[in-house]
């Protein structure tokens, strides 16, 4: 097939992703990231997201060996830094996000695996773009929107998100983010706001309906994290844990340099500090009036049993306040 008529000028047409010629579909992609990064070019309209990733999720289908997977998936998250503007890399990263949940249920077992691989290049991809905007609020705000809005894998509300994608984002977004931050090679960063990136997972918890949703964050999520900020001690800060558990993750480069919401304002803070803010931030989200009794109870004895003696000192949170369980 010929692909004399895509250039660099245009945007590829959804049959250049679809070919079954390798070398047509990485013009196509090769062409698709020269249009998008002009800084001259205003944002695509909805449909042509929709249409565009349309075609890109099936360029991305008929990837068909390891190294061949590997290096598109790399290649098509780093079409958001490449991108001039956040709010174009944010529409891009919608539209990922969107063409997911879609066809996510059309993706036969075989080839599963790999668009685990794609979400975990561009969950790390994300954290890098708002890295690279400073951690600016309003952009972290409408990249927590695109996660739990209609359509969004971490939406509450929206029955055709299936389950899988949740749960495959508590395995690995603390430890992307992890990444994302040892990787970095811009000095000085600014601290991580992880209580506000970590809100779409409490909202989820507190929330879901489904009890495997569940537990599926805290056992992947919220019970490593916990146990990282609470074994990775300073000198004078927790005793470690009677029975640490050897596998237990440690998040180093995230939690050296994290803080709640306002990196600039707050700068990074402690160990003990943030686990206490992050409980904190859980237990008022389980206390809004949405979160499902259930729920509440689960998320009030995870509270409970991450404040000990050092964690509660200094604490807003009236442990009387928590109902019985």
């Amino acid at each position: 097939m010929s692909t004399a008529s895509t250039s660099a000028d245009t945007l590829p047409l959804g049959k250049y992703f679809a070919s079954t010629d390798k070398k047509t579909r990485d013009k196509a992609i090769k062409n698709l990231t020269i249009f998008l990064s002009n800084p001259t070019r205003d944002a695509l309209d909805k449909p042509g997201m929709t249409k565009l990733w349309k075609g890109i999720f099936y360029c991305f289908w008929m990837s068909d060996k390891p190294l061949v997977q590997q290096a598109l998936a790399s290649e098509l998250a780093e079409i958001l830094l490449k991108i001039s503007t956040t709010t174009s890399s944010l529409a891009f990263l919608r539209g990922f996000w969107e063409a997911t949940v879609r066809d996510w249920n059309s993706i036969d077992r075989l080839r599963i695996d790999k668009y685990y691989m794609l979400i975990r290049r561009f969950v790390n991809a994300s954290f890098r773009l708002l890295m690279r905007t400073e951690w600016d609020q309003a952009a972290c705000d409408e990249y927590n929107s695109i996660l739990t809005g209609r359509s969004g894998p971490l939406c509450p509300d929206d029955a055709r998100v299936p389950a899988s994608l949740s749960y495959h984002l508590a395995d690995i977004y603390v430890e992307e983010l992890d990444k994302a931050l040892g990787n970095s090679t811009d000095e000085p960063k600014l601290p991580v706001p992880l209580s506000f990136l970590l809100a779409p997972f409490f909202t989820l918890a507190a929330r879901t309906p489904t009890k495997s949703t569940y537990q599926r964050i805290h056992s992947a999520l919220l019970d490593p994290l916990f146990g990282a900020l609470t074994s990775a001690r300073d000198d004078d800060e927790l005793p470690r844990p009677k029975r640490p558990r050897l596998s237990m993750p440690t998040y180093p480069n995230l939690i050296a340099n994290a803080c709640t919401i306002d990196p600039k304002m707050e700068g990074a803070i402690g160990r003990l500090e943030l686990k206490k803010a992050l409980l904190k931030h859980m237990f008022d989200i389980a206390s809004e009036q949405d979160t499902r009794d259930s729920n509440r109870r689960k998320l009030y004895a995870i509270w409970k049993n991450n404040i000990d003696d050092d964690a509660g000192k200094g604490s807003t949170v009236d442990a009387s306040a928590v109902d019985p369980i």
